[in-house]
């Protein structure tokens, strides 16, 4: 009995050491172990970042973008003429559009008028107006540039801008504009622009009817009008 006593400490002092041997083992693999093959069944879930917010721009930004150099914008100036007051008059070279008053005065706007080979003189009358025009562009400016839309409905977006008054039986038009930047530039097939702003303002002025003069590029003479208001 006291040799199986002695038998049975002895075995399970072995098994005690190989117990400890073998947690201190598994303590040692386990630090240096590499992290679990499911990360995401015990790290909190990352968040992705928010997307960057747009700022809109302040009313003030917007109107630095689109101010118009001091000798474009509206204003009244002397303007000695023998036509008849309510007679428009597009002075191509100095880029800009004279409505005249009477008493040798006009109200004188900035325009943007044709670019070179696309500019036009002579004498038509206002036979359309129309609020916020669609756009169809002719097949002559199509041939030209393909890329262009068949027709565009009327809206901000759209090339004619808030107002158009048709000119005789021609292609051309007075029209606003969704770039005023190119008001004082040579840059349209023939069209004459204002902002949006300023034909709204012509519009109102004018009828069916109104005589349009438009002088050629050739009639280089200094500007006559002087600022009265």
């Amino acid at each position: 009995m006291f040799n199986s006593f002695r038998m049975n400490t002895r075995l399970a002092a072995v098994a005690f050491g190989a117990l400890a041997l073998g947690t201190a083992a598994f303590s040692t693999s386990a630090a240096a172990a590499p992290l679990p093959l499911f990360p995401f069944l015990f790290a909190p879930p990352t968040e992705a970042a928010p997307p960057p917010v747009a700022v809109a721009p302040s009313q003030d930004e917007e109107r630095s973008a689109t101010e118009l150099p001091a000798r474009l914008k509206r204003q009244v100036v002397s303007y000695p003429t023998r036509e008849a007051p309510g007679t428009v008059i597009i002075d191509t070279p100095n880029t800009y559009l004279y409505l005249v008053l009477g008493n040798g005065q006009a109200m004188r706007y900035g325009i943007g008028v044709g670019r070179d080979g696309f500019t036009w003189s002579g004498t038509q009358t206002i036979t359309r107006k129309a609020e916020w025009p669609a756009w169809t562009p002719p097949p002559e400016m199509i041939q030209r540039q393909p890329y262009l839309p068949r027709h565009m409905a009327g809206g901000p977006g759209n090339p004619l801008g808030a107002r158009a008054m048709y000119l005789g039986g021609t292609v051309y038009r007075i029209h606003g504009t969704n770039a005023p930047e190119t008001i004082g530039t040579h840059v349209s097939s023939g069209c004459l622009r204002l902002t949006n702003e300023d034909v709204t303002d012509l519009y109102s002025r004018v009828s069916v009817g109104t005589k349009v003069i438009v002088k050629p590029m050739t009639d280089r003479r200094a500007d006559l009008g002087t600022t009265i208001r």
